[in-house]
This record gives structure tokens, sequence and C-alpha cells, in this order.
């Protein structure tokens, strides 16, 4: 679908913002997204990076629906892996494993199969299968010597669910094994190997300040509800178009209040 120069412009402004802001300021992200769909909801790149951004603040429900609406318009299958992690998110790992073995799976690059695998793994995990997700995550991949950008992440899984599994040993090993792959150092594999030997960090600039803080939610472990059900109240592109317009809708009318109360009091 092609846009108006000025439109796309502004469009493209808001997509790049999104990018930049998506790691560091998730939330964001999240409001360029919505800025960006406003203007472009039926462009399938404005849907995938509204699902992206919302994926990214954990709201799987409206992650999936824009990834789905991406989908329909693209027709591609590179969203396949990330639209079942949302499923999980929303607590259904049985879906995300039903997904696992659609004929849609078998259409992803290598990159798509194994982050495909660690989503699968993820599922048998939720629910409490960790033997099935230590075979899960066995591959010609997890073998290879062959450093890839997955391959940090997919030994670092390995190792994970055999900690958790009780194979402590083995755990130890891929741990090393993730960080001689982990050059930029994404996962925390170094901090899990210190603490499996024993090592321990003390943080002492932030020991004072840390006491008289109150825990966060993150130090808490506490997870946000997701509402489970909103996922069919906007999986389909004229709903969401329609919630789109009531969000236009409702600015427009705090707007109108605030003028009039901005003449009420010059008067």
């Amino acid at each position: 679908m092609s846009l108006p120069k000025t439109l796309a412009d502004d469009v493209a402004r808001n997509l790049v913002m999104v990018a930049q802001l998506i790691d560091e300021d998730p939330e964001q992200a999240y409001a360029y997204s919505r800025i960006a769909l406003r203007l472009a909801s039926r462009v399938a790149a404005v849907r995938e990076a509204a699902g992206f951004a919302a994926y990214a603040t954990q709201k799987y429900a409206e992650a999936l629906a824009e990834f789905r609406a991406a989908r329909r318009m693209t027709g591609g299958v590179d969203l396949w892996p990330v639209m079942a992690d949302c499923e999980r998110g929303l607590g259904r790992p049985e879906r995300a494993m039903a997904m696992a073995g659609e004929p849609e799976v078998q259409k992803l690059d290598k990159a798509g199969q194994v982050e495909m695998r660690l989503v699968a793994a993820g599922a048998r995990r939720d629910m409490g299968q960790i033997d099935a997700a230590i075979v899960t995550l066995q591959s010609p991949e997890l073998a290879s010597n062959s450093v890839q950008p997955w391959t940090a992440r997919l030994r670092y899984a390995y190792a994970d669910a055999l900690l958790s599994a009780g194979r402590e040993d083995e755990a130890r090993e891929w741990f090393g094994k993730t960080i001689e792959a982990d050059k930029d150092g994404a996962t925390d594999a170094s901090d899990r190997l210190a603490e499996l030997d024993g090592v321990e960090f003390v943080d002492a600039m932030g020991e004072d300040e840390d006491e008289d803080e109150p825990a966060t939610v993150a130090e808490t472990g506490a997870e946000a509800d997701v509402d489970i059900d909103s996922d069919d109240d906007i999986d389909s592109d004229g709903d969401i178009d329609d919630a789109i317009e009531a969000e236009a809708e409702a600015d427009d009318e705090i707007e109108v209040q605030a003028d009039d109360k901005n003449s009420h009091d010059k008067g």
C-alpha cells in the first residue's frame, strides 16, 4: 500500500523511533507505534512494528493481533515463532506447541526454525515438562561448533533447562559454552556460571541505597496480568481500526475540554 509522501515521511519517522527505543525504553517505543498505527494501519510494516512494540511491553494479546494482521497482509511466515511465543505469554503453552508442529515451521529459514525450537522448549517448561524441553533443544544447531547469531541463546536455554532438571555439572559446561559464543554479552551466562561456582558479587556502592528502597515489581518477580480473552476482541483489522479511531476521538475530546477550560480561565 502506497502513502502520500508527507504521510509516508511521518510514518517512517515514528517507525524509526520505535526501532531506536524498543530495547532501552519499550513503553516509549510503544507510544510511537500507536502514532504510526493511527497514520497507516493498513501498512504491513506498521502492524509488524506495532506488534513488536506491544510484545516488548508484554501486551501479548495486542501483539498477537498485530502479528496476525501483518501476516495476513504479507502472506509470510517469518512472524510464526513470535506469534507462538505470544501464546505462551497469554498462558497458552499448548497452543504454542501446536504451532510448533504446523507446516509453517518448515517454511522458516534456519534462524526462524531455531527460534521456534526455543519457543517450543519454553512451552514444554511452562507445562512442567523439563525433560521434554531438554530433548527439544537437542539439535544439530546446538551440537555445532560454528557460532551463529542464535548460538548463545540456544546454548543458554539448554544450560538453564539442565540446571532446572538438577543436572548441575552439565549446566556448568553449557553455561561455559554459552560464554564462548556470547561475544556481545547478550546473556548473563557468566553470572550464572559464577553463581554455580560459588562466586558472589557485592555492589558496595549501592548497598546502602538498596536497603532503603522498596522492592520493584521486577525485583519481587511479579508479572503483569494479561487479559487472555482480549486476543479475540482485537483479532481483526476492523476492530483495530475502530479502537484506533476511538482513541483519536478521545484525544480530540480531551483537547476540546482543555480549550474550553482555558477560555473560561481567561474570561
